[in-house]
């Protein structure tokens, strides 16, 4: 195999780092980076050409390539630094600090994205991102700036925004979360009134999306939902437990419009051009056009543009004859990008892309040729080196965001392989034949619907294979070390005794450990419906929505703790973050649950006090973007596997004895037909209000949460009418308030209840299992009161 070009890898690599530092920075110190490179830069050139001493040989040899690292610095921090110069302008800072009520006059910049897992009955929260053109205050001061926003909006009028959109919107400015070009979040309260129209293609690629829908919509709902997003990235459709066991499988590149999609597209014209004979210009001219318009159906968003950068390095080099130049090319399309969007060095999504594309470009045709020469006959030498290169090169980043490394993600990838390129290709025939031809078009997309029928199965059956994913340190230094190993064995499996080793020891350690995650599979336990964390003096209780997804009830007094306690229980996505009231031990976490994961909505009582835990709460999901709502007694969620109610305080409760502890929300959910009531910390009065005004059987509860920590402020016929099989007391070791209250115990077990305690048992999980319901304890160590 040739040596490949790697002339510019150096440069594009050193851009990109440099612009991910900037973002993290201020325009002063990335501008001062970049200065310092360049000062480096000029000397090392002037040494190099001997007009400052005399380079020896080697260095000559090498030293360009420090030049090129140095001048990519330069670059990226020369453009990322003008971007935040932007982003991190005074007059729009003061008003993001003072939350500031506001007039936008902005341009879309993508798609309004749905919030997953919304609340039943209401519309989803979009996310839109937009360019600000003009900002007005309500004392009149106008400011006129290119700044990013992040647009929070509940109005149905924001769904059928087109890219290239410009509106004018009211609402209230917050803080972004930072890390990105976001210069901030804004809150928007109505309906935008819009300006003009978006331009003919966005037009056109509206027109498309919304026919594949419709020719998609008699299709089952997994399929039907899949291939939308496999053909124009558009899920709103997409089921929940789809996307999860997708995630769970790493085949989360085929949920929306990545490289391989613009590579099917654009492959399909090349094989064309080629059994036609056309020449290789001929043939790059096609290829160009076929690009073009997939990218105009797709819509030419940022992430779309990315996905056909990154998809086109590889087949365009092919198309001009020189497939060694397609290193190169990749290398010069990162720095580009990077230099015209500096927010993609933060983006995983672009990440997985790049490092994607080049593992098919460097580790795919050494791995195929040795295959071949080892009898595997040449297509299949394809399908096992493709995904295999293309595993390996995005696991570090994969396991970074997840925390864990998918044993399933290269077989699962190598069983979709067949299925990818028919999908895509009808699927893209349908889209364009839906506006002239809607009935061929549904015929079209019904053949579609079993390729990613199959696609669906695949990620379903991987997603639930036991040790499927093994867990693994997450965030950057989980990355840096899986990326050290991966290096690390690359270069040691050159010589036959290593890879045979390393052969020897990846057998070994998958037969030595699968019976073992079979017979015991850990924790969370399989079948379970409600988990009680044991995060000290306080509440944490958990409902799974699907895999790597829950609502959490509560967020106990510590960080750390209550995000050990999801970590544990892998949820990677909070579908809805219940704060049953505003006392610290409720509360304290709430950073903890948003860290280093996606919180779509949370939702707070009506009841504002205390306000400390109140403020807590509200500034922590305005720095995420997480909207907050206030919950009034029938308030309704569901999503997944879990059906929500709430329903306390059944009025304002005032005079008692503590009044935040009894106007907490009181829900009743169901899970897996597991009736569980979450009482927070309601007391006497709010127990005694509910049993009076709910029917007869309206307390009725397979598992009871028992209200402030066990104590002795228990109602005994409100007790009584739950009549729970299990009762889940989450308290802190060696607490000072005498909590749980020994005879309250006692009387839930007279009454043949089976009582867990966190201070005792650790996190404890209630699971559903055919022959009715069971406990498990984690046996992790507990977490002492304050």
């Amino acid at each position: 195999m040739a040596v490949p070009d790697l002339r510019m890898a150096g440069l594009a690599v050193a851009a990109w780092l440099t612009a991910l530092a900037g973002l993290h920075l201020d325009a002063r110190r990335t501008l001062l980076l970049a200065i310092a490179a360049t000062g480096f830069a000029g000397v090392a050139t002037l040494h190099l050409l001997g007009l400052v001493g005399r380079p020896a040989p080697a260095v000559r040899r090498h030293g360009w390539i420090a030049v090129a690292i140095l001048i990519g610095v330069v670059c990226g921090g020369a453009a990322t630094s003008a971007r935040l110069v932007v982003r991190d302008a005074d007059p729009l800072r003061v008003l993001v600090e003072a939350r500031a009520r506001v007039s936008a006059d902005l341009v879309v910049r993508d798609d309004p994205r749905p919030v997953r897992g919304g609340i039943a009955g209401r519309p989803p929260t979009l996310l839109v991102a937009a360019r600000l053109v003009t900002l007005t205050g309500s004392d009149g001061q106008r400011i006129t700036t290119p700044a990013r926003v992040l647009v929070l909006a509940d109005d149905p009028a924001w769904r059928g925004l087109l890219p290239g959109q410009r509106l004018t919107v009211d609402g209230r400015l917050a803080q972004p979360r930072g890390g990105d070009l976001t210069g901030a979040v804004l809150m928007a309260v109505g309906a935008p009134m819009r300006l003009g129209s978006p331009s003919v293609l966005q037009r056109a690629a509206g027109r498309l999306r919304a026919g594949l829908q419709r020719a998609c919509a008699p299709l089952p709902a997994d399929p039907g939902g899949l291939l939308p997003g496999l053909v124009v990235g558009d899920t709103s459709r997409l089921p929940d437990t789809v996307e999860e066991d997708f995630r769970a499988t790493g085949m989360t590149h085929l949920n929306a419009v990545s490289g391989s999609n613009v590579a099917i597209v654009v492959g399909a014209v090349l094989l064309l051009a080629r059994w036609a004979r056309a020449g290789p210009a001929l043939a790059v001219g096609l290829c160009g056009l076929a690009l073009v318009g997939f990218v105009i159906l797709v819509r030419p968003s940022p992430s779309v543009v990315r996905a056909a950068t990154m998809g086109a390095v590889g087949l365009a080099a092919l198309a001009a004859g020189r497939t060694r130049a397609a290193v190169p090319a990749l290398a010069a399309a990162v720095a580009v990008l990077v230099l015209v969007d500096p927010d993609l060095a933060g983006d995983a999504g672009f990440a997985l892309s790049v490092l994607a594309t080049g593992g098919l470009l460097l580790l795919a045709p050494g791995w195929r040729d040795g295959l071949r020469r080892r009898g595997v006959p040449p297509g299949a030498a394809e399908a096992l080196a493709v995904p295999a290169a293309a595993q390996l090169a995005c696991s570090p980043v994969i396991a970074g965001l997840t925390g864990t490394v998918s044993l399933v993600a290269v077989p699962a990838n190598l069983l979709a392989v067949p299925a990818i390129a028919p999908a895509t290709v009808l699927g893209v025939a349908a889209a364009v034949a839906s506006s002239v031809w809607p009935d061929g078009a549904e015929v079209l997309a019904w053949l579609a619907h079993w390729p990613a029928w199959w696609l669906v199965l695949v990620a379903r059956y991987g997603a639930r294979l036991p040790a499927g994913n093994l867990p693994w340190p997450d965030g950057v230094s989980g990355a840096l070390l899986l990326s050290a190993l991966t290096v690390a064995l690359l270069v040691a499996s050159r010589r036959p005794l290593v890879r045979r080793l390393v052969a020897v020891c990846t057998v070994a350690v998958v037969l030595g450990a699968l019976p073992v995650r079979v017979i015991a599979p850990g924790w969370p336990p399989d079948g379970w419906v409600v988990v009680a964390c044991a995060v000290g003096q306080g509440d944490t209780v958990l409902l799974p929505v699907a895999a790597g997804r829950a609502v959490v009830v509560d967020a106990g007094p510590d960080p750390a703790a209550v995000d050990a306690c999801l970590r544990r229980l892998g949820v990677r996505r909070v579908s809805l973050l219940v704060i049953s009231h505003f006392h610290v031990d409720h509360t304290g976490g709430v950073s903890g649950v948003f860290r280093g994961r996606q919180v779509d909505t949370v939702l707070v009582p009506q009841w504002p006090e205390p306000a400390a835990g109140r403020d807590l709460v509200r500034a922590t999901a305005a720095v995420h973007g997480t909207p907050v709502a206030a919950a009034p007694t029938g308030w309704h969620f569901r999503a997944g596997s879990v059906d929500l109610t709430v329903i306390g305080p059944p009025y304002p409760m005032r005079g008692t004895r503590s009044d935040p502890n009894n106007n907490s929300l009181v829900l009743i959910a169901t899970v897996d037909r597991v009736r569980i009531l979450l009482t927070g910390d309601a007391e006497v009065e709010e127990q005694r209000a509910l049993w009076e005004r709910l029917p007869l059987d309206g307390l009725r509860a397979d598992v009871l949460k028992v209200a402030h920590h066990g104590s002795a402020y228990q109602d005994a016929a409100f007790l009584d009418a739950v009549r729970p099989a299990v009762a889940l007391v989450p308290v802190g070791a060696g607490n000072t308030y005498g909590h749980p209250n020994e005879s309250v115990l006692a009387r839930l077990a007279r009454g043949g209840t089976r009582v867990l305690r966190t201070d005792v048992d650790g996190d404890v999980a209630v699971v559903r299992s055919p022959r009715g319901l069971a406990v498990v304890r984690a046996g992790v160590d507990r977490v002492r009161a304050p």
